[in-house]
């Protein structure tokens, strides 16, 4: 399945805002330097769905495209 994730980092709050089935809003805490949001991004978003997700595309983007 796939997701198209808008990412929102260094937002000072963690949270996952769903805006249709296959597309989400992603506020991050973490700043968008040296990977750290992707990291984070990961990590939340395993949490969320119960399973491994990878980054297909956008991985310097705050545009995402994501696999689940």
């Amino acid at each position: 399945m796939k997701i198209k994730i808008k990412v929102f980092p260094k937002s000072g709050r963690e949270e996952i805002i769903r805006i249709s089935d296959e597309e989400y809003k992603v506020y991050l805490k973490k700043p968008a330097v040296g990977g750290k949001a992707n990291i984070e991004l990961l990590k939340l978003l395993k949490k969320h769905f119960g399973k491994e997700v990878k980054i297909k595309s956008g991985l310097g983007s705050r545009n995402k495209m994501t696999e689940l």
